[in-house]
């Protein structure tokens, strides 16, 4: 079972926004396995990926290593390399400032997990004026 709730907040000029991922059987979570696929082979063929699509991979990274039983603190600090500016529309690093996910994941106990700056975008500004 997967159930985790996202509050997402980016720039000052951006809208904070929340969602749900809720995967209750085998099949949902299929389902979920199934469009983290689909948004790896895009990355694999060098498409830029969207905020929905970023925060998918997000979520995913979150519950894998919540099931490898990784301490919070080191999913946090390692979240930085999950997603490379390049690999992302432009905005995205923007609007996923901060990510904080409320996780329920099979029977493991609550956690919260908050990734800040999860996307450099220092190196995004730089890989923007090469374009």
């Amino acid at each position: 079972m997967i159930n985790i709730k996202a509050a997402v907040k980016g720039e000052p000029d951006t809208t904070p926004f929340r969602c749900t991922f809720l995967y209750v059987s085998k099949s949902d979570e299929q389902v979920f396995h199934n469009s983290v696929e689909m948004i790896q082979e895009k990355l694999d063929k060098n498409l830029r990926i969207n905020i929905n699509e970023s925060l998918i991979i997000y979520c995913a990274y979150a519950i894998s290593e919540l099931r490898a039983r990784k301490p919070v603190t080191v999913i946090e600090r390692n979240a930085q390399k999950i997603l490379p500016p390049e690999k992302v529309m432009i905005g995205v690093p923007e609007s996923l400032r901060k990510i904080t996910f409320e996780t329920r994941i099979d029977k493991l106990p609550k956690r919260r997990i908050t990734l800040k700056e999860p996307i450099a975008t220092s190196n995004y500004i730089l890989a923007a004026k090469n374009c």
